[in-house]
């Protein structure tokens, strides 16, 4: 109660700002407050907040800010059924701060915390509890920095996200964020931006500043994008190379090194909105050759005449699975770091061995206020090959059923933004079991629900 009292405390005293500030960006370290070095107003904490001088000068300054959010599940049937049931539900709640000090044009520190809690879930996983610890700490330096051109050599911890977050995530959904060691080239000039990495994935521990590298989770690559490009308008292409000690898929247990090599379009109008992306992974897996795919298509209409702005939106995704146990190649397809919500908060299943066909209906019922609906429909790609969880771990083996159908999965949630700093969600999801979750488990169908409220300051 206590803690709820200080977030409302806090809620009123944003909603009184007379300055205007840019909307938060998800890369938290994106956000850019150096413009209040011109800004005369007094007396105004958040703004001191935002930007404290710590020269006369100004250009050396450090700011601060962070995200609030609480998350009250409920699920029936969790995991079709399987395992330990809560019949009561759980809250999450994740603090994260940071503090971002720049000295000059050329260098500049930052430094977040990250605590994930979760009250009342039953043997709570690295993914849903966290309770205190370094999620970044790196430092830019700035070789380059100017308006259109940009050169800087980035390290430390520090979190990645690329392109749609089909392979490299911020993981915002789940209740830990995820983050990695490393080094990073980041160079941009005009319409064209490219990164340059290698690290280490940063493995949760159940403790207080217990977080550390994993060795045997090595990922490096490049990513590069095009702006205003004529006709489709905006392009990636981007390799990913990725090295697990242990790793575990149906057809085996061994070390993997895997190689991704893919592109992606992408770009929207006042109406439509368009992102297809294909990837090819090669490389090997114990004494298995890797030769994995997939290819995916996103498209939306927004008819913005009509009344509550409705977006027709669909999404087809193929995603390639192993053909034969016991042979010499492996065609599961990894999803490396993915969004944990891949298909909905609920999580159920991670973007392997799959086929995908997912419709979608959202309208703006007001200006801040949005309803969405879809319907997702899944099939196993292989059926010699079982269904994965977002982080590739196995949930059932393929060799349960020739059946193909997983099953379909309702979704319905509103959106309630009332201003940059508040976020409310409410959501329902209803996963109908298949073929093959029946015959692979206790096959019962699942019902999620849930309601987030996040304050980010």
């Amino acid at each position: 109660m206590k803690k709820m009292i200080l977030i409302l405390v806090l809620l009123i005293s944003l909603s009184c700002l007379g300055q205007q500030y840019p909307n938060f960006k998800s890369l938290r370290f994106d956000e850019n407050y150096s413009f209040l070095k011109k800004d005369t107003l007094q007396n105004d904490w958040y703004k001191t907040m935002k930007f404290m001088p710590m020269s006369s000068s100004k250009n050396i300054y450090i700011s601060f800010g962070g995200s609030v959010r609480y998350q009250y599940f409920y699920a029936k049937n969790e995991n079709w059924g399987d395992g330990p049931q809560d019949n009561d539900g759980y809250i999450l709640s994740r603090y994260l701060f940071h503090a971002d000090f720049h000295a000059g044009k050329y260098f500049r520190t930052f430094i977040q915390t990250q605590s994930s809690l979760a009250d009342g879930r039953i043997d709570p996983s690295p993914v849903d509890q966290n309770p205190l610890e370094v999620h970044q700490v790196f430092a830019d330096f700035n070789i380059i920095n100017e308006a259109n051109k940009r050169l800087i050599l980035r390290v430390g911890r520090q979190e990645m996200t690329y392109g749609s977050q089909r392979l490299v995530a911020l993981r915002d959904g789940p209740n830990n964020r995820q983050s990695f060691d490393g080094v990073k080239v980041i160079a941009s000039k005009n319409n064209y931006s490219a990164d340059f990495f290698y690290s280490h994935y940063v493995v949760a521990h159940d403790g207080i500043f217990d977080d550390d590298s994993n060795k045997d989770k090595q990922f490096w690559g490049s990513y590069l994008v095009v702006n205003k490009v004529p006709f489709i308008k905006n392009i990636d292409v981007y390799y990913l190379g990725y090295e697990r000690a242990h790793a575990v898929f149906n057809d085996g247990a061994g070390k993997e090194n895997r190689h991704s090599v893919g592109t992606r379009i992408w770009g929207k109008s006042e109406d439509w909105r368009y992102d297809g992306e294909t990837l090819f992974q090669f490389g090997d897996f114990d004494s298995k050759d890797i030769n994995a795919w997939t290819a995916s298509l996103n498209l939306g209409y927004r008819l913005n005449t009509v009344k509550f702005h409705p977006e027709i939106g669909c999404k087809i995704e193929v995603i390639s699975g192993d053909r034969e146990v016991g042979d010499n190649g492996l065609e599961t397809f990894n999803p490396l770091f993915p969004r944990g919500s891949y298909f909905g908060l609920a999580s159920v299943i991670g973007p392997s061995n799959l086929i995908d066909f997912h419709p979608s209906l959202n309208f703006e019922l007001a200006k801040n206020i949005e309803w969405g609906i879809d319907y997702d429909m899944f099939w196993r790609y292989s059926s010699k090959d079982g269904i994965y969880a977002p982080n590739v771990s196995l949930i059932y083996p393929g060799d349960t059923t020739t059946s193909k159908e997983i099953g379909g999965q309702l979704e319905s949630e509103i959106v309630w933004q009332p201003n940059q700093y508040l976020y409310f969600r409410v959501e329902g999801t209803w996963f109908k079991a298949g073929d093959y979750i029946k015959a692979s488990g206790t096959g019962k169908d699942i019902f999620f629900t849930g309601i987030t409220m996040q304050l980010n300051f």
